[in-house]
């Protein structure tokens, strides 16, 4: 779920930092430049850039991210088993930006931010949630309110086999929590008595955050992965000369 949030926030600072550095011949015109690496600027740029990036670069193979697909994530836990498809998730492009910090020095960056998001798709599962069988399937809408997220990413630089710098992401870790609400629909939880769904629903609605703590993990596990691994795309294709113009730290 949270992916989402993940997804779209985490690349637009990362890539935005770099950016606006230097003279990147790659930057679209959205991505305005920092003087320094001042959290006041990096923020700034970084929040007046969103609406435009997850919009998508397809020239540089960054995927549109409002709405972002998720076609087909199974999620086992314990006694269920979730299989969530074509989810479609928005609100992105109003993600607001807490924090942006970057040190070339140390390789590290850390990200911030917080958004209310929305996931609709369709769902099959059968298993337990909590007392309750489940063996249902149907629509499945859910939406988070201030969804918060935090992001550590340690970078690394590397060559190509022509010699042509880039940058790379050596390992990160993340930290989130659900904010002030997660609601849910889902439609059919048991295929031959609605009055039943609308029970068990109803309990899920009124305990959210256990239902989240325990659904919600996996989702953001393979959201953030998803993320990283598109930014390593982006970096592979794009030489480090044309994103920053301040050269590589000496260690």
């Amino acid at each position: 779920m949270n992916l989402q949030v993940a997804v779209s926030s985490v690349l637009i600072s990362f890539i935005l930092f770099f950016c606006t550095n230097g003279s990147a011949k790659l930057a679209p015109d959205y991505i305005v430049p920092c003087n320094d690496t001042s959290k006041e600027c990096l923020i700034r740029s970084t929040q007046l850039a969103i609406p435009e990036f997850v919009k998508g670069i397809p020239e540089l193979g960054v995927p549109v991210l409002d709405p972002f697909v998720i076609k087909e994530l199974s999620i086992p836990l314990s006694g269920l088993t979730f299989t969530f498809y074509e989810g479609k998730v928005a609100g992105f492009r109003k993600c607001i930006v807490d924090d942006v910090i970057s040190v070339l020095e140390k390789r590290k960056f850390i990200l911030a931010f917080h958004c209310n998001l929305t996931i609709k798709g369709t769902y099959d599962a059968k298993g337990r949630i909590l007392l309750f069988p489940i063996d249902g399937a149907g629509d499945a809408k859910i939406k988070l309110t201030n969804l918060r997220m935090k992001v550590d990413i340690n970078t690394k630089y590397i060559k190509d086999k022509e010699g042509v710098n880039h940058f790379a992401i050596k390992n990160y870790k993340y930290t989130f929590d659900y904010g002030d609400r997660v609601s849910f629909e889902l439609q059919n939880l048991f295929k031959e008595s609605k009055q039943l769904s609308d029970a068990v629903l109803q309990f899920l609605n009124e305990n959210w955050k256990t239902v989240a703590e325990e659904f919600g993990k996996p989702i953001v596990d393979y959201a953030v992965d998803l993320a990283l691994r598109t930014i390593e795309v982006f970096f592979l294709a794009v030489p480090y000369e044309e994103l920053i113009n301040v050269p590589i730290p000496k260690f």
